[in-house]
């Protein structure tokens, strides 16, 4: 069995098209999860055609970055005849590691791609040392924990369980008020199956009570005045603790998010990143960074909470919206003549400030006190989306970083 020892993990990050997977290999993943068209838990997402599966990989380990692609659905019958071509397909693109939470699928995958980890996924609800020391004895390479553990409890798991069988868990995202996903009340409610990637979050609907001889009166069963939201669960932020998951032995950290935009992938890989770089390089106690922290308010989110890891939280909260104080202005594109070179996502006037995120770099600001169209022509503003524009800057953002403003 395994004995305890300070390391830091690998940060894994969430992709649900090409140009996701680039913006998290770009801005510091360790490795990218991902899912084909079939077999992955998010329908919402654009996922991946056979053509860009490939083109992902090859962009990935270009730059030393791995795969890992779900096949984590309870599949139906009718599926499982299609699942060994797609198998087989994985392991000739050479993909690190097959993410599966169905014991059939687990063993069709050891069948024909026998070449890619096995991965068990948070869909399994591993919350015991026994599972997990069983899924490795099923050919397991990594487990991963269910979302409902407490550090102490993870801990115990490394302890009792081989150093060779990895333990990746989630870090930062979106929390599930059933157990690890294991839900049916989308399939109830509107026929969408949860346990096959097109959960229609019923679970982030407002509620009220009504008493069965009063048909048509409802009641608040909380005291706000906006109703309740007693199935609503926080998002989760563990990015000021990644030290003490750390040193219980985590061997990977997760975002979750494929579904989530490009934005969100860039900002939540690079403050990762930069958290666990500063980690690395940190002796004795270690503290996030405040930019760190302020990049991690600057995306689209529910309030945080630390979810299980220090006990039972305080889950839920009266609202169903998100947080979103800033939007991206414009992508870089290059930088030229003392100008960043931009191609425009939303509209934008000369005195905007801009909040530039840079790839792997702390962000910086900088007001637009003037602005050029592509060909050199000084504008106003700039109104249409996709046209290029030039800001004067002193300070070079490279390509691939985005400039954004604060929302009124």
């Amino acid at each position: 069995m395994n004995t305890l020892t300070k390391k830091i993990p690998e940060l894994l990050c969430p992709a649900g098209d090409l140009t996701r997977l680039i913006a998290a290999v770009d801005y510091g993943a360790d490795a990218v999860y991902l899912a084909g068209e079939e077999f992955g838990m998010r329908t919402a997402a654009t996922n991946f055609g056979e053509e860009d599966l490939i083109k992902g990989v090859e962009y990935a380990h270009s730059h030393g970055v791995k795969i890992h692609v779900a096949c984590n659905t309870v599949p139906h019958n009718e599926e499982m005849s299609r699942l060994p071509d797609f198998l087989k397909f994985l392991q000739k693109i050479k993909v690190d590691a097959i993410i599966a939470s169905d014991i059939g699928t687990a063993t069709l995958v050891k069948k024909y791609a026998p070449d890619v980890e096995l991965h068990i996924s948070v869909q399994s609800g591993i919350c015991n040392y026994v599972t997990a020391n069983a899924f490795y004895e099923m050919g397991a390479k990594r487990v991963v924990l269910a979302r409902e553990l407490s550090l102490e409890e993870i801990k115990e798991i490394r302890e009792k369980t081989p150093k060779e069988l990895e333990i990746e868990c989630f870090a930062h995202g979106a929390m599930c008020v059933s157990f690890s996903a294991r839900c049916l009340l989308s399939s109830y409610m509107t026929g969408r199956d949860a346990n096959r990637g097109d959960c229609a979050q019923p679970c982030r609907w407002h509620y009220s009570l009504m008493e069965e001889k009063r048909p048509g009166q409802y009641f608040d069963i909380t005291e706000t005045d906006k109703g309740s939201y007693i199935l609503n669960a926080n998002d989760m932020c563990m990015a000021p603790y990644l030290d003490k998951m750390a040193q219980i032995g985590i061997d990977s950290i997760k975002i979750e998010g494929r579904a989530k935009s490009h934005y969100y992938v860039a900002v939540t890989t690079n403050a990762y990143r930069a958290a666990l770089d500063s980690l690395k390089n940190t002796e004795g106690e270690w503290e996030l960074e405040q930019w760190i922290a302020n990049e991690l308010e600057k995306i689209s989110h529910r309030p945080y909470s630390t979810g299980f890891y220090f006990g039972q939280p305080n889950q839920t909260y009266e609202s169903a919206g998100y947080v979103r104080d800033y939007s991206v202005a414009a992508v870089v594109t290059g930088y030229e003549d003392g100008c960043i070179i931009a191609i425009m996502k939303n509209k934008f006037y000369v005195g905007q400030e801009f909040d530039c995120l840079c790839v792997r770099e702390e962000p910086f600001i900088f007001t637009a006190n003037e602005l050029y169209d592509g060909d050199g022509n000084a504008i106003d503003n700039a109104p249409h989306p996709m046209m290029t524009v030039k800001i004067p800057c002193a300070r070079k953002a490279p390509a691939g970083s985005l400039l954004r403003m604060k929302n009124e």
